[in-house]
């Protein structure tokens, strides 16, 4: 197997997790700084915003990055009629932050063109994609640019239809991680498989194809880094606990979900999305699921994204999504050049 520190250039095999709509800057560039592949998650920016993002990071750090979108599925919903009577019910959720019932928009979504041709201009050191296998041109474009391209399954058919494809690394992803479920072969409540089932059979799989897996779900300390390596992980890619660190995005709300959430009590869920995520149960939560209307993706995301974000700025904990995994009680409030020390150790077991 190629060892990830190799293909990308790292010191440590340890990545950051995207995070959409949660990314920083500063998360991202001081887990580059560190040694290992910072990622930046671009759900839902513009071609513009990708491009200034981009700089900034370039800015901030002269390490290996990876930028991160989301794969059309073709299930998508464009705004449409329907939109005003999923947004009505969302209505008391609205009011509660201060803010009306938003009418429809032109589009929920930038396009998937827009977003690539920004990162190809950008040229990152990783283009790492969810929700499916990338085209053979956008793989051979990538390449062509110097850009790695990395994928994401959530289940054994998954990783061998990624390597097919022709990317460079997969990572696979165990039912107990934060945030969206990004299965695309089959729905993905139908493909919760733990990190420790997952892990050594992707390894198997695609070993013909001698590209590195990076294990991700319930890693949040050496004891985790350790484990996937003996379970024949190139890599890791940790998202939680660097959540939790000084450098993320995530406000005091949030930050205390992650610290009072045991392991049993995150829950899986579309009522935020429309797509299945695994975060803390709140109100918002429960309140949507027992409505019985839920969106379709992205509009549920959009229409959440509505009063999610100034329930953000007003610290209403109960109103936004809090993604965190199933390690979260692991996690520590400290940098994030703590966590990634804490992770490293993990690699001289």
């Amino acid at each position: 197997m190629t060892d990830l520190r190799s293909l990308v250039d790292l010191t440590a095999p340890i990545v950051l997790a995207p995070f959409g709509g949660l990314s920083s800057v500063a998360l991202t560039a001081a887990v580059s700084n560190a040694g290992g592949l910072g990622s930046y998650g671009f759900y839902g920016y513009t071609g513009d915003r990708i491009r200034s993002t981009i700089d900034e990071l370039r800015a901030a750090t002269d390490q290996p990055f990876a930028a991160n979108i989301w794969l059309p599925t073709g299930e998508e919903v464009a705004p449409d009629a329907a939109h005003d009577a999923w947004a009505r019910a969302l209505a008391p959720f609205y009011a509660e932050v201060g803010i009306p019932v938003p009418p429809r928009p032109d589009q929920y979504l930038p396009s998937h063109d827009e977003q690539l041709d920004a990162i190809f201009a950008a040229a990152p050191a990783v283009l790492s994609i969810v929700y499916g296998v990338p085209d053979a041109a956008t793989v051979e474009e990538a390449h062509r640019r110097g850009i790695r391209v990395v994928g994401t399954a959530t289940t054994v058919p998954e990783a061998v239809a990624l390597a097919e494809g022709g990317v460079d690394a997969v990572v696979a992803t165990g039912a107990e991680a934060a945030g969206h479920r990004v299965s695309f072969l089959r729905e993905a409540e139908r493909s919760l498989v733990g990190t420790i089932a997952l892990v050594p059979q992707v390894v198997d799989a695609v070993a013909e194809w001698n590209i590195p897996v990076i294990a991700a779900g319930g890693i949040a300390d050496r004891r985790g880094v350790a484990a996937a390596r003996a379970l024949g992980a190139s890599g890791v890619q940790v998202g939680t606990a660097f959540l939790a660190a000084h450098e993320s995005a995530a406000n005091k709300s949030h930050r205390y979900a992650i610290a009072h959430t045991a392991a049993h009590e995150s829950v899986l869920t579309r009522a935020m999305s429309g797509r299945l995520a695994r975060g803390a149960e709140n109100r918002v939560v429960r309140e949507i699921e027992a409505s019985g209307s839920i969106a379709p993706f992205p509009a549920q995301n959009w229409l959440t994204g509505q009063f999610r974000a100034p329930a953000g700025r007003q610290e209403k904990g109960e109103l936004q999504s809090l993604w965190l995994g199933q390690s979260a009680p692991l996690a520590r409030a400290v940098s994030a050049t703590e966590v990634f020390a804490e992770l490293a150790a993990g690699l001289r077991a």
